[in-house]
């Protein structure tokens, strides 16, 4: 499994708007992608206008296809809420116990 870390910088006093557009607009164009398995969404206790987005896939090329033909449109449908450009990182899941990673690996 396969997943993509999105650090959003909203602005000010954007964050819940940020979060609700992930819910009602991104959420729907994940659920359609091929190979998308889920999306969790991390809003900080701390810094009140950083949010995380974790989306999960079954391969890297499922996220690479998605980052390629619908990311853009994602990104422009938030734009007017946020401060900087959202940082992107990937990663390769080890172990997760939502997921049942760790025992798909082993079998």
């Amino acid at each position: 499994m396969f997943t993509r870390i999105v650090e959003i910088t909203a602005k000010q006093g954007k964050t819940k708007e940020v979060a609700d557009a992930i819910r009602g607009k991104v959420l729907p164009i994940l659920k359609k992608q091929p190979g998308f398995v889920d999306e969790i969404v991390l809003v900080s206790t701390a810094e009140a206008n950083q949010i995380l987005g974790m989306s999960f896939w079954k391969t890297p090329a499922d996220a690479e296809l998605y980052r390629l033909d619908h990311y853009p449109e994602v990104h422009e449908l938030l734009r007017p809420l946020l401060e900087t450009t959202p940082k992107v990182n990937t990663f390769e899941v080890d172990i997760s116990t939502a997921h049942k990673v760790a025992l798909e690996k082993a079998a």
